[in-house]
């Protein structure tokens, strides 16, 4: 008798990607595009030269920054910085952040101090009464 063997590649868990895409992203680093020298390819007029896809393009990705390593072939980079949302830019549809209402207790995103871009901010403390039950 014989067996059948079925396999199949199975994708993580989307926490794990999701985990995995935001370390990369944190570690991301800019980058600036350096034009490699042509190396001068032998023509044959009988056999077209086709270009292997890795040398297709030819430039390499250097560190913006001198100090730092040049990245891995999986490493995130980018070439400029996002623009700044703290600052309204209704060219880009970036709303701004002034005069909304942060959390002055939270660490996240809504928290005063990232929401806040360092401008400062006022608490005001509001006592409410209302009849329950």
């Amino acid at each position: 008798s014989c067996t059948v063997k079925t396999c199949w590649m199975r994708l993580p868990s989307f926490r794990s990607v999701g985990d995995a895409l935001k370390d990369r992203f944190d570690g991301a680093s800019r980058v600036m595009t350096h034009n490699a020298e042509e190396v001068p390819s032998q023509r044959n007029d009988a056999a077209p030269h086709r270009v292997p896809r890795r040398e297709r393009y030819r430039f390499q990705l250097r560190p913006h920054n001198p100090d730092h390593k040049s990245p891995g072939v999986k490493d995130l980079v980018y070439l400029e910085p996002s623009p700044g949302f703290c600052d309204k830019n209704p060219r880009l549809g970036i709303p701004g952040t002034h005069g909304r209402t942060c959390n002055d207790t939270s660490i996240g995103v809504d928290g005063c101090d990232l929401m806040c871009c360092g401008r400062g901010y006022r608490t005001d403390t509001i006592f409410v009464v209302e009849r329950c039950n």
